[in-house]
């Protein structure tokens, strides 16, 4: 075994469940459903895992876009949109399943 962490991560296992059913996301809306779904997590915890995902090949930069707006540090966000890399390995969690299951269903009463 080699010295350090371990490739596996219960977080980044998580993050892929969220976005084998999302498709695709940008990190702070990652965060805001991981955070509705599993214990808390710090954003800093979020960028950390889709960074790593990203180097084990478990997520895949999508896009990247360039959002105008009012934000406190300026006038423009950069949101980077993750999907599923090929060395995900989704598992298809019930927990985030039934998320998205009522997530739609408030949507269609609508």
């Amino acid at each position: 075994m080699k010295p350090g962490r371990p490739l596996k991560s219960h977080i980044r296992q998580n993050i892929v469940e969220i976005l084998y059913i999302l498709g695709s996301g940008y990190a702070y809306e990652i965060y805001k459903i991981y955070r509705e779904i599993f214990p808390k997590i710090s954003m800093r915890s979020v960028y950390y895992h889709l960074k790593k995902g990203v180097e084990t090949q478990e997520f895949v930069v999508k896009e990247i876009k360039k959002e105008k707006g009012e934000y406190s540090w300026g006038a423009e966000a950069e949101k980077i949109y993750y999907a599923l890399g090929p060395d995900a390995g989704p598992k298809l969690d019930p927990m985030v399943k039934e998320f998205f299951d009522e997530r739609n269903s408030k949507e269609l009463k609508k």
